[in-house]
């Protein structure tokens, strides 16, 4: 494995909240411990993307199913495996299905998604490829969202599309804190064992996605 870049700051120097805060990580994900115990090196850090999680991802003026299909469109573009080898309990619980993780890219020509997600997959992708939009982009999403929502998704697709951009470069993987607990991660990654296995086969997300960037260029 790579080297991890910024280091896991320790448990048993976080205070009580953070600690908490933590073990709710582990036991539901979204955010995992990892990625938490990297921004407590800074407490501001680490409760800035708790709260906005909280704020606007589980919860909001929009469904938490639509800004879990965007978290993973996001995860696909900017090939961010950490995150994108998780999945949202809450979400899948209620609505979506793991074959919809499949053609995130190709969501356009996709029958796995209703006119409402594929708007706010279109609105994800403009945010995260920096595409030029006209009115009839803006009709779409007008036609799907209220102004409360399109400000909402908004703000999530371009929060979580910082943060995996970052936590991409870092090196870090699933089952190094707090190691035991499954809350969130993607069928067949629950265990090391699986997760190792999973990310060496021949299909696996990130390489069948990454190769069709390539092809692309």
């Amino acid at each position: 494995m790579a080297e991890q870049r910024i280091s896991y700051f320790p448990l048993e120097k976080m205070d009580d909240a953070m600690r908490a805060e933590m073990e709710r990580c582990s036991k539901l994900g979204t955010p995992r411990p990892e990625s938490q115990a990297v921004r407590a090196h800074v407490p501001g850090a680490f409760w800035s993307f708790a709260n906005t999680w909280r704020d606007i991802f589980h919860t909001g003026v929009c469904e938490h199913a639509i800004k879990e299909l965007c978290r993973l469109f996001v995860s696909r573009s900017v090939q961010c495996e950490f995150c994108g080898n998780q999945r949202s309990i809450k979400a899948f619980d209620q609505s979506l299905s793991e074959g919809q993780t499949d053609d995130l890219l190709n969501f356009e020509k996709s029958t796995k998604y209703t006119e409402r997600q594929k708007a706010a997959l279109a609105y994800a992708e403009a945010i995260t490829w920096r595409l030029n939009t006209d009115d009839a982009f803006w009709s779409r999403l007008h036609k799907h969202f209220s102004e409360p929502e399109l400000v909402e998704l908004g703000n999530f697709i371009a929060t979580t599309m910082g943060q995996q951009s970052w936590l991409r470069l870092l090196n870090i993987e699933h089952h190094q804190v707090m190691a035991g607990d499954s809350g969130s991660m993607a069928p067949g990654f629950e265990t090391p064992e699986a997760l190792a296995k999973s990310k060496a086969a021949p299909d696996y997300w990130a390489k069948q996605d990454g190769a069709a960037r390539k092809n692309a260029a």
